[in-house]
């Protein structure tokens, strides 16, 4: 009996202050309810939960998974799978300290590791691509990127000097972009910068592989590094000859134990210009319409490199850093490391229509 008098004091008081609280309460519901969305906007939101609560602890959950700890997704991937070339460029960096090569399957195994983990672009480089097993290696390897893991773009930059009709024949079905490097049109210029290989003539060589990637359907595109030696060309007439869908104009670019320093095996510093005389030549030929600049700054760390081990490298720094083989931890591991700035990549006009199938291309 005792321990109804607490309970009946407290249903007086409760009682006593129904009222006040009823008043009080009807007064800051609506208060509320105008707070609620002008809240919203002062937070930027252009949509708020339906319902109190658990909408809110949605939305709230939502913005934690975009924030910075998310990981990268690898777009779009450069693989260098192979150091060595039969050129000798002297402001190349990625240059031949290995002649490692990943076993065929265990290329294949990475390739759908990235592929899983949202890859939708894979480009093949090198060294020079072709040398390996006569290109048989690398075919291979398009194939299964197009065939197998359905990869909306497959591309490949090479020099072009090892590459025959016959590959076209096998491979070219599969071939999104076929990027061709070519620093002049003048042959002995392409001498002097190491792009060059006995009697062949590069230049000449260009026209045959632009007429071949015409014939078996592959987009035509031509990469070039701005240097000391070709900085003052005018190549307006020969590039809208050759009509490609994109010519990317890179300026030189030093990379330590590259193309830099006392391990490197290359001495680029004979080739640097600076970024007055790479915006001049970028004014010359402004009227080119296929033209993407990427300067220094925007080069750097706006590409997903991956070496011959399938460690993603780190440029950060003004020197190729390997984080761990994505084959030994996984890519969401190995990205971490990569130094990839996504923000760049985008800007740069990374993300582009690369599919063929997408391009219309009139062959």
């Amino acid at each position: 009996m005792w321990m109804l008098v607490p309970i009946a004091f407290a249903g007086k008081l409760l009682s006593a202050f129904r009222k006040p609280l009823s008043s009080l309460w009807g007064s800051v519901v609506p208060w509320f309810f105008w707070l609620r969305p002008a809240l919203w906007l002062a937070r930027g939101k252009s949509t708020w939960p339906l319902q109190l609560g658990q909408g809110e602890l949605q939305e709230g959950r939502g913005e934690e998974e975009e924030g910075p700890d998310q990981p990268t997704t690898p777009t779009s991937v450069n693989y260098h799978f192979i150091r060595q070339c039969n050129y000798k460029c002297g402001f190349c960096f990625h240059t031949a300290k290995t002649s490692f090569v990943l076993p065929l399957a265990e290329a294949k195994r990475g390739l759908r590791l990235l592929q899983e983990a949202g890859m939708e672009k894979i480009n093949f480089s090198g060294g020079e691509p072709f040398i390996h097993d006569r290109g048989e290696y690398l075919g291979k390897l398009v194939q299964f990127c197009k065939e197998e893991l359905r990869l909306p773009s497959v591309s490949i930059v090479s020099n072009g000097s090892l590459i025959r009709e016959r590959w076209f024949q096998n491979y070219g079905e599969y071939l999104d972009i076929l990027a061709i490097s070519c620093d002049s049109f003048d042959e002995q210029v392409n001498v002097l910068i190491g792009r060059g290989q006995g009697k062949k003539n590069h230049v000449e060589n260009l026209q045959k592989l632009r007429a071949w990637c015409r014939d078996y359907r592959v987009a035509f595109k031509i990469n070039s590094v701005i240097n000391r030696f070709n900085v003052d060309e005018d190549m307006r007439e020969q590039i809208q000859a050759l009509n490609p869908v994109r010519w990317k104009v890179f300026q030189c670019l030093l990379i330590e134990g590259e193309n830099s320093g006392e391990d490197a095996l290359r001495e680029a510093q004979q080739f640097v210009i600076s970024d007055e005389e790479f915006e001049g030549f970028l004014d010359r030929h402004k009227e080119v319409s296929c033209l993407v600049p990427e300067s220094n700054q925007k080069m750097k760390d706006s590409y997903l490199i991956l070496d011959e081990y399938m460690r993603f490298l780190n440029c950060r720094n003004g020197r190729k850093d390997p984080s761990k083989s994505i084959l030994d931890v996984g890519v969401e591991e190995a990205i971490k490391f990569s130094g990839f700035d996504e923000k760049m990549f985008l800007k740069r006009g990374g993300k582009y229509v690369w599919s063929k199938a997408d391009l219309k291309l009139d062959w």
